[in-house]
């Protein structure tokens, strides 16, 4: 689950870390009351759940607060890859003398989160990765003791050699720590973390991800959940229980099984396709998940043709038949569709989609090349 930024300054500001003060709105001139307590400069910066957001235009500096209300009804209603911003932050402009990097993410192999930062901040991390990974220091941190006085130090030095600066960026690194464990994060940065001309260490930018599978035991954090800045598609795969995420694809997949989901999206990739999605109906055997399955992807005008690949074990072929059957008649396609079953009840799920007009193969690969050649306008073999 994503939080929009002046969410995640609010948890990290509340474990003392340094941010500059500002306000949300949802109107121009709510922004332009705001700017005017502020006074001077501020930052007025849409609050969407995607990246890019000063290329898109959707970050914009004002001098006044005349400026910030003109900035705002511009940036208020602006779509930015595919999402409406619906508020903006306004903040206190900084000065900056230097940008930096903190971050936390869990590492699945090491079993721990790890720390990553760098003095190379205000840029995308996985560019600095790929350019100048020797401007990285990575540090796994155990859990049992959390991130220690001398550990903060170590990447405090890393980022500066001014002792002030190390000291202060070590304090923040600690509440960078107890905001990520706390909130169930994923991960949780800060980019840039900026030191002023007067030699303060201040967090300009917070981002931070909550893992889904922590959502129940953190009532607090679930209340921050904006649907409307969130894919429509999935806002619905959730209320459904659907595993569902939106890619740039053009082959629509149906699946069972979040192995089975990710080897079928390998393969239309093989075979030249592009996914449209990861949905995994798996885990019971309901008719009524299929259902929803192809309202979601019929929903996404770019899928130009519906791969269901089913491998039956807990999920019963039959109720997987009897769900596109239901669906289709309820809502006749548009695109084509094609159709592997293999597994429990297949007898009874084959008879069931031939008598509905339906054709299905149990060999994966067959299936898969036809999706594909279908999503590029050709024939089916």
């Amino acid at each position: 689950m994503n939080i929009h930024e002046y969410q995640a300054k609010e948890i990290l500001r509340a474990e003392g870390v340094p941010i500059p003060p500002g306000d949300v709105a949802t109107t121009p001139e709510e922004v332009e009351a705001i700017a005017r307590k502020l006074g001077g400069m501020v930052v007025v910066k849409a609050q969407v759940h995607v990246g890019g957001r000063g290329k898109a235009g959707g970050v914009k500096l004002a001098k006044t607060a005349e400026e910030a209300k003109d900035i705002a009804s511009r940036i208020l209603g602006m779509d930015i890859k595919g999402l409406t911003v619906e508020k903006v932050l306004v903040t206190t402009a900084a000065d900056i003398a230097s940008e930096a990097y903190v971050g936390i993410i869990v590492d699945r192999a090491a079993k721990k989160p790890v720390f990553m930062v760098s003095p190379a901040g205000g840029i995308d991390i996985e560019e600095v990765a790929a350019t100048t990974p020797e401007k990285i220091l990575k540090l796994p941190i155990d859990t049992r003791f959390g991130l220690t006085g001398y550990q903060a130090n170590q990447l405090g030095y890393f980022l500066y050699s001014d002792p002030k600066q190390v000291k202060a960026a070590a304090k923040i690194m600690q509440g960078l720590y107890k905001a990520f464990m706390k909130s169930g994060c994923s991960l949780a940065e800060i980019n840039p973390l900026v030191v002023t001309p007067a030699g303060d260490v201040v967090a300009l930018d917070a981002k931070m991800v909550i893992d889904d599978n922590e959502l129940d035991r953190l009532p607090d954090v679930v209340a921050l959940r904006d649907e409307s800045s969130e894919e429509p598609s999935e806002v619905l795969a959730r209320k459904a229980n659907l595993t569902f995420i939106k890619l740039d694809g053009d082959v629509g997949c149906v699946v069972n099984g979040a192995g089975l989901a990710m080897a079928t999206m390998d393969l239309v990739k093989y075979y030249g396709g592009d996914p449209a999605n990861f949905l995994d109906i798996g885990g019971s055997s309901n008719p009524e998940k299929v259902v929803n399955a192809l309202k979601i992807i019929t929903a996404d005008s770019s899928v130009k043709a519906i791969l269901f690949n089913i491998f039956g074990g807990i999920t019963r072929t039959d109720d997987v038949a009897n769900g596109i059957v239901t669906a289709t008649k309820a809502n006749p396609l548009k695109v084509p569709i094609v159709i592997r079953l293999t597994g429990t009840n297949e007898e009874i799920a084959l008879k069931i989609l031939q008598e509905n007009g339906f054709s299905a193969s149990s060999d994966m690969d067959e299936a898969v090349q036809k999706a594909v050649e279908l999503a590029k306008g050709g024939k089916a073999a």
